[in-house]
Protein backbone atom coordinates (compact mmCIF):
# COMPACT_ATOMS: atom_id res chain seq x y z
CA UNK A 1 0.00 0.00 0.00
CA UNK A 2 1.08 3.29 -0.75
CA UNK A 3 1.78 5.90 2.25
CA UNK A 4 -0.79 8.67 1.94
CA UNK A 5 1.56 11.78 0.46
CA UNK A 6 0.55 14.90 -0.40
CA UNK A 7 2.24 17.14 -2.87
CA UNK A 8 3.01 20.68 -2.93
CA UNK A 9 4.51 23.24 -5.78
CA UNK A 10 8.05 24.60 -4.86
CA UNK A 11 7.63 28.41 -6.82
CA UNK A 12 10.36 31.04 -7.61
CA UNK A 13 11.80 29.42 -10.65
CA UNK A 14 9.53 29.61 -13.29
CA UNK A 15 7.60 32.80 -14.54
CA UNK A 16 4.44 30.21 -14.93
CA UNK A 17 4.51 30.43 -10.90
CA UNK A 18 3.80 34.11 -11.31
CA UNK A 19 0.05 35.28 -11.57
CA UNK A 20 -1.44 37.61 -14.66
CA UNK A 21 0.35 36.98 -18.28
CA UNK A 22 3.48 35.56 -18.13
CA UNK A 23 4.48 37.46 -21.40
CA UNK A 24 1.65 40.57 -21.97
CA UNK A 25 -0.69 38.85 -24.60
CA UNK A 26 1.06 35.83 -24.94
CA UNK A 27 -1.58 33.98 -22.80
CA UNK A 28 0.69 30.80 -23.07
CA UNK A 29 0.25 30.34 -26.93
CA UNK A 30 3.56 29.59 -27.92
CA UNK A 31 6.42 28.14 -26.18
CA UNK A 32 7.99 30.13 -23.63
CA UNK A 33 11.84 31.36 -24.08
CA UNK A 34 13.77 28.12 -21.49
CA UNK A 35 10.27 26.57 -20.75
CA UNK A 36 9.88 29.63 -18.49
CA UNK A 37 13.02 29.85 -16.82
CA UNK A 38 13.09 33.05 -14.71
CA UNK A 39 16.98 32.95 -14.22
CA UNK A 40 18.45 33.94 -17.98
CA UNK A 41 21.86 33.21 -17.56
CA UNK A 42 24.36 30.70 -18.70
CA UNK A 43 24.25 28.40 -15.89
CA UNK A 44 20.65 29.00 -15.43
CA UNK A 45 19.78 25.24 -15.77
CA UNK A 46 23.14 24.40 -13.88
CA UNK A 47 21.78 26.16 -10.82
CA UNK A 48 18.13 24.93 -10.83
CA UNK A 49 19.37 21.07 -10.80
CA UNK A 50 22.03 21.97 -8.70
CA UNK A 51 19.23 23.78 -6.11
CA UNK A 52 16.86 20.59 -6.90
CA UNK A 53 19.73 18.40 -5.28
CA UNK A 54 20.32 20.42 -2.01
CA UNK A 55 16.97 21.08 -1.39
CA UNK A 56 16.84 16.63 -1.50
CA UNK A 57 20.25 16.69 0.72
CA UNK A 58 18.70 18.92 3.37
CA UNK A 59 15.10 17.43 3.12
CA UNK A 60 13.59 15.13 5.97
CA UNK A 61 13.27 11.89 5.16
CA UNK A 62 9.82 11.95 3.68
CA UNK A 63 10.36 14.83 1.79
CA UNK A 64 11.35 14.08 -2.18
CA UNK A 65 12.02 17.32 -4.53
CA UNK A 66 11.87 16.80 -8.41
CA UNK A 67 11.80 18.57 -11.12
CA UNK A 68 8.46 18.25 -13.99
CA UNK A 69 8.33 19.52 -17.34
CA UNK A 70 4.77 18.63 -19.03
CA UNK A 71 4.71 18.96 -22.04
CA UNK A 72 0.81 18.61 -24.11
CA UNK A 73 0.45 17.03 -27.38
CA UNK A 74 0.37 18.49 -30.95
CA UNK A 75 -3.05 19.14 -32.07
CA UNK A 76 -4.69 15.98 -33.66
CA UNK A 77 -7.94 15.04 -35.48
CA UNK A 78 -9.95 15.88 -32.32
CA UNK A 79 -11.14 19.45 -33.27
CA UNK A 80 -14.44 17.35 -34.76
CA UNK A 81 -17.21 16.26 -33.85
CA UNK A 82 -15.88 14.19 -31.03
CA UNK A 83 -19.10 11.70 -31.18
CA UNK A 84 -18.81 9.88 -34.12
CA UNK A 85 -15.18 8.49 -35.39
CA UNK A 86 -15.17 10.72 -38.91
CA UNK A 87 -17.43 11.94 -41.53
CA UNK A 88 -16.30 9.53 -44.34
CA UNK A 89 -12.94 11.91 -45.37
CA UNK A 90 -11.72 12.29 -41.99
CA UNK A 91 -10.82 10.17 -38.79
CA UNK A 92 -10.85 11.51 -35.69
CA UNK A 93 -11.88 8.45 -33.97
CA UNK A 94 -10.89 6.54 -31.92
CA UNK A 95 -7.78 8.27 -31.23
CA UNK A 96 -6.60 10.09 -33.94
CA UNK A 97 -3.19 11.14 -35.21
CA UNK A 98 -1.54 14.39 -35.14
CA UNK A 99 -2.59 16.97 -37.90
CA UNK A 100 0.29 18.61 -40.18
CA UNK A 101 -0.21 21.67 -37.53
CA UNK A 102 0.37 19.20 -34.60
CA UNK A 103 3.56 17.83 -35.91
CA UNK A 104 4.70 21.48 -36.91
CA UNK A 105 4.04 22.37 -32.97
CA UNK A 106 5.66 18.94 -31.84
CA UNK A 107 8.57 19.45 -34.20
CA UNK A 108 8.41 23.32 -32.59
CA UNK A 109 8.51 21.97 -28.64
CA UNK A 110 12.09 19.77 -30.27
CA UNK A 111 13.59 23.15 -31.64
CA UNK A 112 12.94 24.11 -27.66
CA UNK A 113 14.25 21.37 -26.40
CA UNK A 114 17.18 20.83 -28.65
CA UNK A 115 18.27 24.86 -27.67
CA UNK A 116 18.00 24.08 -23.87
CA UNK A 117 19.70 21.06 -23.67
CA UNK A 118 22.22 23.28 -25.47
CA UNK A 119 22.39 25.50 -23.15
CA UNK A 120 22.99 23.24 -20.14
CA UNK A 121 19.52 21.98 -18.63
CA UNK A 122 19.98 17.87 -18.64
CA UNK A 123 18.43 15.29 -20.45
CA UNK A 124 15.30 14.22 -18.09
CA UNK A 125 16.12 11.24 -16.14
CA UNK A 126 12.93 9.05 -16.51
CA UNK A 127 10.31 10.20 -19.25
CA UNK A 128 6.23 8.91 -19.28
CA UNK A 129 3.88 9.34 -21.91
CA UNK A 130 0.07 8.66 -22.25
CA UNK A 131 -0.98 5.92 -24.50
CA UNK A 132 -3.22 7.79 -26.78
CA UNK A 133 -1.34 8.27 -30.30
CA UNK A 134 -1.55 11.90 -30.68
CA UNK A 135 0.66 12.28 -27.25
CA UNK A 136 2.78 8.97 -28.16
CA UNK A 137 3.77 11.18 -31.82
CA UNK A 138 4.34 14.44 -30.37
CA UNK A 139 6.95 12.46 -27.60
CA UNK A 140 8.42 10.76 -30.97
CA UNK A 141 9.00 14.38 -32.39
CA UNK A 142 9.59 16.37 -29.18
CA UNK A 143 12.76 14.06 -28.52
CA UNK A 144 13.69 12.74 -32.03
CA UNK A 145 17.73 12.77 -31.91
CA UNK A 146 18.11 14.23 -29.12
CA UNK A 147 18.03 10.81 -26.24
CA UNK A 148 21.39 10.38 -25.59
CA UNK A 149 21.50 6.95 -24.56
CA UNK A 150 18.74 5.22 -25.82
CA UNK A 151 16.94 5.95 -22.56
CA UNK A 152 12.82 4.39 -22.99
CA UNK A 153 9.92 6.28 -22.09
CA UNK A 154 7.77 4.56 -20.30
CA UNK A 155 3.36 4.46 -21.15
CA UNK A 156 1.43 4.89 -18.51
CA UNK A 157 -2.76 4.70 -18.49
CA UNK A 158 -3.28 7.05 -15.70
CA UNK A 159 -1.54 9.69 -17.86
CA UNK A 160 -4.26 9.75 -20.47
CA UNK A 161 -6.47 12.32 -21.01
CA UNK A 162 -10.34 12.74 -19.27
CA UNK A 163 -11.90 10.16 -20.74
CA UNK A 164 -15.67 9.11 -21.88
CA UNK A 165 -18.18 10.41 -24.37
CA UNK A 166 -15.86 11.65 -26.74
CA UNK A 167 -14.29 8.99 -29.21
CA UNK A 168 -11.39 11.17 -29.47
CA UNK A 169 -10.26 9.77 -25.95
CA UNK A 170 -10.60 6.45 -26.28
CA UNK A 171 -7.05 4.35 -26.44
CA UNK A 172 -5.94 1.63 -28.98
CA UNK A 173 -5.18 -1.93 -27.98
CA UNK A 174 -1.93 -3.04 -26.33
CA UNK A 175 -1.09 -4.82 -29.41
CA UNK A 176 -1.24 -1.78 -31.40
CA UNK A 177 1.04 -0.32 -29.50
CA UNK A 178 3.57 -2.80 -28.95
CA UNK A 179 3.23 -2.82 -32.81
CA UNK A 180 3.60 0.93 -33.48
CA UNK A 181 5.70 1.58 -31.04
CA UNK A 182 8.43 -0.92 -30.20
CA UNK A 183 10.75 1.68 -28.56
CA UNK A 184 8.24 2.15 -25.85
CA UNK A 185 8.01 0.42 -22.67
CA UNK A 186 4.73 -0.36 -21.53
CA UNK A 187 3.64 -0.19 -17.42
CA UNK A 188 2.75 -3.54 -16.29
CA UNK A 189 -0.65 -4.00 -15.54
CA UNK A 190 -1.73 -2.35 -19.04
CA UNK A 191 -4.80 -3.96 -20.74
CA UNK A 192 -5.11 -5.10 -24.20
CA UNK A 193 -8.50 -2.83 -24.23
CA UNK A 194 -9.62 0.10 -23.39
CA UNK A 195 -11.70 -1.10 -20.33
CA UNK A 196 -12.03 2.78 -18.61
CA UNK A 197 -13.84 4.79 -21.79
CA UNK A 198 -17.45 4.41 -21.95
CA UNK A 199 -19.94 6.08 -24.66
CA UNK A 200 -22.21 7.71 -22.13
CA UNK A 201 -19.93 8.64 -19.83
CA UNK A 202 -17.71 11.76 -19.33
CA UNK A 203 -14.73 11.04 -16.53
CA UNK A 204 -15.05 13.89 -13.72
CA UNK A 205 -12.26 16.23 -12.42
CA UNK A 206 -12.08 14.51 -9.05
CA UNK A 207 -11.48 11.46 -10.74
CA UNK A 208 -8.61 13.03 -13.14
CA UNK A 209 -7.03 14.57 -10.05
CA UNK A 210 -6.97 11.17 -8.45
CA UNK A 211 -5.13 9.73 -11.46
CA UNK A 212 -2.91 12.54 -11.28
CA UNK A 213 -2.35 11.83 -7.90
CA UNK A 214 -1.68 8.25 -8.63
CA UNK A 215 0.94 9.09 -11.50
CA UNK A 216 2.85 11.34 -8.51
CA UNK A 217 3.11 8.55 -5.97
CA UNK A 218 4.05 5.74 -8.29
CA UNK A 219 6.81 7.76 -9.25
CA UNK A 220 7.61 9.27 -5.44
CA UNK A 221 7.41 5.84 -4.87
CA UNK A 222 9.41 4.36 -7.28
CA UNK A 223 11.69 6.77 -9.07
CA UNK A 224 15.16 8.02 -7.71
CA UNK A 225 15.87 10.31 -10.33
CA UNK A 226 15.25 14.21 -10.05
CA UNK A 227 14.04 15.08 -13.29
CA UNK A 228 11.40 13.80 -14.59
CA UNK A 229 9.16 14.22 -18.12
CA UNK A 230 5.56 13.77 -18.94
CA UNK A 231 3.49 14.24 -22.76
CA UNK A 232 0.59 14.27 -22.02
CA UNK A 233 -3.00 16.58 -22.25
CA UNK A 234 -4.51 19.29 -20.91
CA UNK A 235 -7.04 17.65 -18.87
CA UNK A 236 -4.10 15.33 -16.96
CA UNK A 237 -1.98 18.44 -17.10
CA UNK A 238 -4.78 20.74 -15.37
CA UNK A 239 -5.19 17.73 -12.57
CA UNK A 240 -1.73 17.91 -12.02
CA UNK A 241 -2.00 21.64 -11.32
CA UNK A 242 -4.78 21.12 -9.09
CA UNK A 243 -2.92 18.25 -6.67
CA UNK A 244 0.32 19.89 -6.60
CA UNK A 245 -1.61 23.30 -6.05
CA UNK A 246 0.39 24.95 -8.50
CA UNK A 247 -0.72 28.26 -9.93
CA UNK A 248 -3.66 27.37 -12.88
CA UNK A 249 -2.16 28.12 -16.38
CA UNK A 250 -3.54 26.81 -19.85
CA UNK A 251 -1.29 25.18 -22.47
CA UNK A 252 -1.86 24.92 -26.12
CA UNK A 253 -1.90 22.31 -27.92
CA UNK A 254 2.03 21.58 -28.32
CA UNK A 255 3.11 23.86 -25.51
CA UNK A 256 5.58 22.93 -22.54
Amino acid sequence: MLPNRSFEAVVGYFVQDNPGPVNPGSHFHELLPRFGLIDDSPEGWSKLIASIRKLNVDAPSHVQYKLFILGRHGEGYRHYWSKLNGDGELIWGPDPELTPLGEGQADQAHVAWKTELQRGLPFPEKLYCSPLTRAIRTHQRSFKDLNPDGRRTTIVENIREEFGVHTCDKRRTRTYLCEAFPEYLIEDGFTEKDELWKPDVRESWEDVDARAKAVLDMIFENDNEQFISITAHAGFIHAFMRVTDHLFRALPTGGT
